[in-house]
């Protein structure tokens, strides 16, 4: 079965970043989706959902696809964190996860136009963050590069210095868990490499 196009409905950056380094080109769709329609305290269902709304919105534009939706938050100490409204925000979130871990979610929501099918999931990673100083708290989100994050922070920026380990999927917390997506792509009859360039 040949393999349809493959969409990132999604501005994210580092998504798209993640696909190249393992040989997709994706073709980039943001879907402009108003997260703040959607309220729910599990932050697995908040981002499946999410992730399928992204997917769903975009999926008109295209006759023949594969759709792939995603969305991240971090919760900590039960309280679900998307991207901080502002410097001052971000550093009051990072007074909080210093020193302390938190269970990123994200969402993967793959719709295959031509099967006309739609897989929603989600993936779970573990992430211990290190102590820090007052000093280095506003020297990183003084970067901006926690402001553009869920969970305030890029494992694969400057944010990587203050992440001690992390438990599970790496790329989950890049914005799209690889083995996940092999998994997902299996499921509709696909072989990952058919979409190597």
């Amino acid at each position: 079965m040949k393999i349809p196009p493959f969409v990132l409905a999604s501005a994210s950056p580092a998504r798209r970043r993640l696909l190249q380094t393992v040989g997709i080109e994706p073709i980039v769709r943001p879907s402009d989706f108003d997260e703040s329609q959607i309220q729910l305290s599990e932050p697995a269902e908040l981002v499946k959902t999410l992730a399928q709304y992204k997917a769903e919105t975009v999926a008109p534009q295209f006759e023949s696809a594969l759709i792939m939706g995603c969305d991240s938050v971090l919760s900590i100490n039960g309280e679900i964190h998307g991207k901080p409204a502002d410097f001052s925000e971000a550093i009051a979130r990072w007074q909080i996860m210093q020193g302390n871990f938190g269970d990123l979610y994200t969402g993967h929501a793959l719709i295959d136009l031509n099967q006309n099918h739609t897989l929603v999931k989600s993936q779970v990673t573990k992430v211990y963050f290190a102590q820090m100083s007052d000093h280095a708290i506003k020297a990183y989100v003084a970067t901006g590069e926690p402001l553009k994050c869920a969970g305030a922070f890029a494992i694969e920026g400057f944010g990587s210095f203050f992440v001690e380990k992390i438990a599970g999927c790496h790329s989950n917390v890049i914005g799209l868990s690889l083995p996940l997506l092999r998994h997902m792509l299996g499921e509709l009859g696909y072989d990952v490499t058919d979409l190597w360039q």
